[in-house]
């Protein structure tokens, strides 16, 4: 009888064990990442057709958005009502996730201009910029809060995720996709650009906010302050953008539009040989509609002039003194 007690304590102890005295009672779940690297959402442009590389500042492909270096992991249980944190490398790792659901925000945290809300739930987490002032800059919309163009964004949200199961190891694939996208912005000039000395611009009516559960964005709006650089035609630049507010997360859905209240403002200023900065303005509100997430601006017709011979553009021109040329950036904001 002593012998079979015994057998009964050795098989179960070979069957079954416990969570306290067993080394390797959970596994992590392992988490494999993959990226979607558009700078751009085709609404009918077509630009990657139509490219041209000299135009516009170089190659269709080499403006997709890099690889992060880190991303992060909030996973929400909902058993305990709790939220976990896992920091993880670019291609995913490993996250001690339990048995049962959760749901997973997930994207990268190795930004310098992008300012994460985590004081709310893990599905309305959203991104915003940090502040950035210029003295010369009349506000094209009054009110607005004035930003830096953000950095490379991406996001993914899974929803009720099983966690590993004792002595299994769960496996989660995530898809990473771009939560800001590019504008491409050429200021042609017909005369007067051997005066240009530096360049910068704006672009108002832009997206303040983005939701990193499914990129869709509030209704608050910004003004995006940029630098340019200055090209053989004209003055070129590169503006990252949540895209414009009040859009849906669904990248292709059909029938979405821009808010038709929306209005958006471009801005240019030159700074010239003479010390004088010529300040154009335009409204591009038809052009931005048709690209509400990245795409191609263009402004044709301008002209640098002296302050005896100004020229008629399509821009209103001002001419000011040159004072501070630096942008003074904020970077410490409150989330409203």
């Amino acid at each position: 009888m002593e012998k079979y007690i015994i057998l009964t304590i050795v098989l179960f102890f070979l069957t079954a064990c416990r969570e306290d005295i067993c080394y390797d009672h959970f596994k992590n779940t392992k988490v494999a990442i993959a990226y979607e690297q558009e700078w751009e959402r085709d609404y009918g442009m077509n630009h990657s057709a139509n490219w041209n590389a000299e135009t516009h500042g170089g190659e269709y492909d080499s403006l997709r958005p890099g690889l992060p270096e880190t991303v992060s992991m909030h996973a929400f249980v909902k058993e305990t009502g709790t939220t976990h944190l896992f920091f993880l490398d670019s291609d995913g790792g490993e996250a001690g996730l339990r048995s049962g659901k959760c749901d997973i925000l997930l994207y990268n945290n190795d930004t310098e201009y992008v300012v994460i809300d985590d004081n709310t739930s893990v599905a309305e987490m959203t991104a915003t910029t940090t502040t950035r002032s210029r003295s010369t800059l009349t506000p094209l919309h009054i009110g607005e809060r004035t930003v830096s163009p953000p950095d490379v964004l991406y996001g993914a949200y899974l929803s009720d995720m099983e966690g590993s199961e004792p002595h299994q190891a769960a496996t989660l694939t995530a898809v990473l996709r771009p939560l800001v996208y590019t504008y491409i912005i050429r200021y042609e000039f017909d005369e007067g650009l051997e005066f240009a000395r530096l360049a910068r611009g704006a672009i108002a009516g832009m997206a303040e906010k983005v939701r990193l559960k499914d990129g869709s964005t509030g209704s608050e709006t910004a003004t995006i302050l940029f630098d340019c650089e200055l090209q053989s035609w004209g003055i070129l630049a590169k503006v990252t953008t949540f895209g414009v507010p009040s859009f849906p997360g669904e990248h292709y859905r059909d029938g979405s539009v821009v808010n038709p209240e929306l209005d958006f403002k471009l801005n240019l200023e030159v700074l010239c040989a003479n010390g004088k900065i010529q300040t154009f303005e335009q409204d591009v509100t038809v052009q931005v509609r048709k690209q509400p997430r990245g795409g191609v601006i263009v402004v044709r017709g301008l002209y640098l002039v002296d302050e005896d011979n100004q020229v008629e553009s399509g821009f209103d021109v001002s001419i000011d003194d040159w004072g501070e040329w630096t942008d003074v950036e904020l970077p410490d904001i409150e989330i409203g």
